[in-house]
């Protein structure tokens, strides 16, 4: 992804903040929008092992995805609330996917714009969520509250012709009923993967668990998208571990890996993404890549599936 893919001409002024960070840049869309799906896809984001890059790969995904004038929803099950906190959501005073899942409340009062981003929408995650865990086990259908949810807000959407293109449900770094929620809600397991060693073993465990998933909750669940974080070229082990993944999931591997990169680490402390922290960045530009390829690919290949059908 070249930098003059980005239009400097169409930037949406961005709000002041509130909260004394500094202003966002304001967002810029692509010059070349991206591939729309014919129906709406939805992503769970997980890994179990944490520091991964999960939540932000979640988050800047979904905002590139939006710069390609693609409509885009973010469910944060989290309850750590990171990528509440880098699309700078006031979480600890929003409804969100706590009430949906335990107090049953409309997606559509939980769902709210994120500023400077004309295509994204969220929904918020705080601290509450964490005692969803528990409260979920003597629940009817607990595995299944999200994707009722989802499913019902989703089909409202689209009768009134505000189709979402994708979702975006980003999930706390461990196999309980939040992941088991967002396993079951969704279609396709988009995983982030550190370079190092480590990272394989959380991969496979999480594909044991998405085995059991299938059969048991969700059997049109599929691992589709893997995505290389953190990315050091000039390290051996970061090129081994590329080199590995590729040789297994040849077809699940986006071609760009995620650099290492220090504006992508500092964007969330200033509650943005770093596409409008810094969109001329190495990692802006990456995930800008990414997320084309990811428009290319699933374009293709729900045209292909819906053709046979």
């Amino acid at each position: 992804m070249r930098e003059d893919d980005v239009s400097h001409e169409t930037r949406v002024a961005a709000p002041t903040p509130t909260s004394g960070r500094g202003a966002p840049v304001g967002v810029r869309r692509l010059k070349e929008p991206m591939l729309a799906p014919l129906k709406t896809r939805i992503f769970t984001v997980a890994n179990q092992k944490g520091g991964v890059g999960k939540t932000t790969t979640a988050v800047n995904l979904a905002a590139a995805l939006s710069m390609g004038g693609l409509k885009v929803l973010v469910i944060d099950l989290d309850p750590q609330g990171n990528a509440s906190t880098a699309f700078g959501l006031d979480r600890d005073n929003l409804t969100g996917t706590y009430d949906v899942l335990i107090n049953d409340l409309p997606m559509s009062e939980a769902v709210v714009k994120v500023a400077n981003f004309p295509h994204l929408e969220a929904i918020a995650a705080n601290s509450d969520l964490a005692g969803a865990e528990i409260q979920l086990v003597p629940a009817v259908a607990r595995e299944f509250r999200l994707q009722a949810a989802l499913q019902s807000f989703l089909a409202a959407k689209q009768n009134a012709g505000q189709r979402f293109d994708y979702v975006f449900i980003d999930c706390p770094p461990s196999l309980g009923l939040l992941t088991i929620n967002a396993l079951a809600a969704a279609d396709e397991v988009l995983v982030p993967i550190q370079c190092e060693y480590y990272s394989l073993e959380g991969l496979s465990l999480l594909l044991e668990t998405l085995g059991e998933v299938q059969k048991r909750l969700n059997p049109k669940i599929t691992l589709t998208t893997i995505v290389l974080t953190m990315f050091d070229s000039r390290t051996r082990l970061a090129n081994d571990v590329a080199d590995n993944v590729k040789k297994h999931f040849p077809n699940e591997l986006i071609n760009t890996p995620i650099p290492r990169a220090v504006r992508i680490s500092e964007a969330p402390s200033f509650g943005q993404t770093v596409m409008t922290y810094d969109a001329a960045s190495p990692g802006a530009l990456a995930y800008l890549s990414v997320a084309r390829e990811i428009s290319n690919r699933g374009g293709a290949s729900i045209n292909i599936k819906n053709e046979s059908a």
